[in-house]
């Protein structure tokens, strides 16, 4: 896959060029039209230090921007074992240096992207909707696909071109919204001097305004220019690391039926999304403004791998279905001729709709969870969430109406975030601990125990832990539990 990784470079190096040519010449426009006549060249040395600073941004730290634009928050192992054992799988078949970071993002949407600078710091953001309802094979097509993007280091170019996309439409928007909010006579008009007279700046705000417009589109059309090849070869990827096409391909079906859509998505992190968001309802689209080949035709390019589960299989496939229409995979990859039989698909049966329901409220669970969420048992079976910043000692049950008690290890917690003095010696649940042995808790019942961490953290055991050791969620300490 080498020619795939140098090509994404090259493009790379090429795509921030072209962005400062874009954000120089809406920066002169915007800048010969507020303040003329020397507005130009100002308005062109701040666009260069807006893209000196977004380039930096965008390279280290572009990922992080992303997944918070995507509101995805970073889970744990024992958050939800069955999703890290199968990002740990494709990482080993995908034979990556280190596993990516996972995450989760809340939303009832099937979808998922994978950003990063490089493999090494690389992550993979998927939404509770996809979890709720693929099964395992399904899941690891999709996994499979996003690790097939960090493999060949489309995460690089996508991520530094989504932030500096985001820059231009932001600056564009602002400028035009400024211009409508503004009155145009009284800050236009013949009042000022310079530039040609009143005429002149007409034509430059005019210029200024058309071209506000149209740098967002070019560098959308800039973006979608990273060719559809990309998810192909990521398609393909999926399918040999998987060595099951049929995975990935139900997958895709199901995300291309999906009614939902993502609450949290723009126009510059869509494309990242291994199915657009943006363009459900437009399934059939392609063209210049399409960030995504076909999902049916991708289906079919999948499931015409009858042969084996090979790149050169997914080739013939692709020119099967595409005819004339059909790219080329990367030499090396071709050449990597040794044949891979499909395996037989998993033993787990598509999730039912109650399914689907129960993993979606237990995946909200796991995200409140790691937002340092309390959660407490009644005795009519309803469970009650209580969010971090509750500082009341009781509860009501919004079911029965019993008054329940908030553990005063919660309290402690909030006190000592809020910075609250003399709540030092709130009681909490019996524990020790000494700078060389990790700490210990004492368990009286198989109830919901909450306890604090010796970080300060606010820690839940469930009424099903069986376990004899925990770990804190916000320093990874290792909890035993006795009793």
């Amino acid at each position: 896959m080498w020619e795939q990784i140098r090509s994404n470079q090259r493009r790379s190096v090429l795509l921030v060029g072209v962005m400062l040519l874009l954000l120089a010449a809406l920066g002169a426009a915007i800048g010969g039209a507020v303040l003329p006549p020397d507005g130009v060249f100002l308005g062109v040395a701040v666009a260069a230090g807006l893209w000196i600073i977004m380039t930096l941004v965008a390279y280290f730290q572009g990922d992080n921007i992303l997944l918070a634009a995507s509101g995805a928050r970073e889970i744990k192992k024992e958050d939800h074992p069955q999703l890290f054992n199968v990002v740990e799988e494709m990482t080993i078949a995908s034979r990556l240096p280190k596993m990516p970071r996972v995450f989760i993002i809340n939303d009832q949407a099937m979808n998922a992207f994978a950003t990063g600078r490089k493999p090494e710091n690389s992550a993979v953001a998927i939404t509770s909707g996809l979890l709720a309802r693929l099964n395992r094979d399904q899941l690891q097509g999709v996994i499979a696909h996003e690790i097939g993007h960090i493999k060949n280091q489309d995460i690089r170019y996508m991520t530094i071109v989504g932030v500096m996309l985001g820059t231009i439409v932001i600056l564009s928007e602002f400028f035009l919204r400024g211009m409508f909010r503004a009155s145009m006579t009284r800050r236009y008009g013949g009042g000022r001097r310079g530039g040609g007279g009143p005429q002149a700046q007409a034509v430059l705000l005019v210029l200024a305004i058309v071209f506000a417009i149209l740098a967002p589109i070019l560098g959308q059309l800039i973006y979608f220019a990273c060719s559809r090849r990309r998810e192909y070869l990521a398609d393909a990827s999926g399918a040999v690391f998987t060595r099951y096409p049929e995975g990935l391909a139900s997958a895709l079906e199901l995300l291309a039926n999906d009614t939902h859509k993502m609450t949290q998505v723009s126009r510059a992190t869509a494309p990242m999304f291994i199915v657009n968001p943006l363009d459900k309802g437009r399934r059939a689209a392609v063209g210049l403004m399409s960030t995504h080949p076909p999902i049916e035709e991708r289906v079919r390019i999948l499931r015409s791998m009858a042969g084996g589960a090979a790149f050169t299989n997914y080739q013939e496939a692709w020119k099967k279905v595409a005819g004339s229409r059909a790219g080329s995979l990367p030499p090396s990859a071709l050449s990597e001729a040794a044949p891979v039989a499909v395996r037989a698909p998993g033993a787990e049966a598509a999730p039912t709709p109650q399914d689907a329901r129960r993993r979606l409220r237990e995946t909200g669970d796991i995200l409140r969870k790691a937002s340092q969420f309390l959660f407490l048992a009644c005795a009519c079976g309803m469970r009650v969430k209580i969010p971090p910043e509750f500082k009341r000692d009781h509860i009501g049950c919004p079911r029965c109406g019993r008054n329940l008690q908030v553990p005063v290890a919660h309290l402690a917690a909030i006190a000592a975030v809020s910075g609250a003095a003399g709540r030092e010696n709130v009681p909490v649940a019996q524990a020790k601990t000494t700078p060389q042995a990790p700490l210990e808790i004492v368990r009286k019942d198989r109830q919901w125990m909450s306890f604090k961490c010796a970080c300060g953290a606010v820690q839940q055991l469930a009424p099903s832990f069986e376990g004899d050791a925990t770990r804190c969620t916000a320093c990874g300490r290792t909890i035993r539990v006795r009793g």
